[in-house]
């Protein structure tokens, strides 16, 4: 039996036990307080109805409560078992191709074409695996409130161009056609400058990932009223009306099998949203299946 059946299978046993121990015996008190309410005429009888209700009120509160303890409690070990799953296997993929390529190397030194291509292969995973680090370690500050931001007044465009340029090296691994389209004039915005181009470079890695074949992004950024907006819009398949939230909860993907097809933690837009936050903005979806996504960063603008 896995960990996870046996986590579950704990989760059971401590439901059976709270109807068992606590709601049939609940029931119970509220029947004989019912029956002692509309039988008895003493004052004594009316007394006990009273107290018999108010305890199976008690009691039936703390069941509430600690059903709905038990079953966050069971939801977090599922997505922390997956979490682990998902990046022992992203870890253990750059890892085992670090090893061939160091391998490969020794078996064939001296062939200048052979060492080659296996320092950039060696560069490239290690590179995979670092971002990997750095995401979940990020994640982690965020989480335990010692991420730091260092507000600023900032052309926005820069930030987008920041992005743009760390995206190069995700986008040469495979064609992708990157339309980025930015105002004339200066955007200013309040923010931390690398994490809000961290947070762009997470949408477009994600857009890169869930794109059509061959993928197209488009990157604008645009103001409306009293506030600006950075919208990356990709030709994927789209995401449906009833994930919309659920993809921004740390670890969840739409369709766990991705997890298997295409590299990541499952944590890249639950940081995009933690960053938005605290930005006194947020992160918008416009998504329908078969038309592709937009994601959008909405900053409050500048006042001059």
């Amino acid at each position: 039996m896995s960990s996870r059946d046996l986590t579950a299978h704990g989760y059971r046993r401590i439901v059976i036990l709270l109807v068992a121990l606590v709601v049939v015996p609940t029931f119970l008190l509220l029947a004989v307080g019912v029956i002692l309410l509309f039988i008895g005429e003493a004052k004594l009888n009316l007394l006990m109805g009273i107290l018999v209700m108010a305890l199976s009120g008690a009691a039936a509160t703390g069941v509430i409560l600690v059903w709905v303890f038990v079953r966050r409690e069971a939801n977090l070990s599922r997505l922390q078992s997956d979490f682990v799953s998902k990046v022992s296997h992203e870890l253990r993929t750059p890892l085992t191709s670090i090893r061939l390529f160091t391998e490969t190397l020794a078996l064939r030194r001296g062939d200048r074409e052979a060492e080659d291509k296996c320092i950039a292969a060696l560069e490239r995973e290690t590179t995979r695996l670092q971002d990997l680090i750095g995401r979940l370690l990020d994640w982690g500050r965020m989480e335990s409130g010692r991420r730091e931001f260092v507000m600023k007044d900032t052309d926005l465009r820069s930030i987008v161009e920041a992005a743009v340029a760390a995206f190069e090296s995700v986008r040469e691994r495979r064609s992708v056609d990157l339309q980025v389209e930015l105002p004339a004039d200066s955007i200013t915005v309040h923010a931390d400058r690398g994490a809000v181009s961290d947070a762009l470079f997470n949408l477009l890695t994600n857009a890169y990932k869930y794109g059509g074949d061959p993928a197209r992004i488009d990157v604008g950024v645009e103001q409306r009223g009293s506030t600006v907006r950075v919208v990356v819009t990709d030709n994927g398949a789209g995401i449906p009306a009833a994930e919309h939230k659920r993809i921004f909860q740390k670890f969840y993907r739409v369709d766990d099998r991705l997890s298997r097809e295409r590299e990541g933690s499952g944590l890249g837009l639950a940081i995009v949203k933690h960053v938005m936050r605290a930005h006194r903005g947020r992160v918008e979806l416009a998504s329908t299946p078969g038309k592709g996504s937009a994601f959008s960063l909405v900053f409050p603008a500048v006042s001059h």
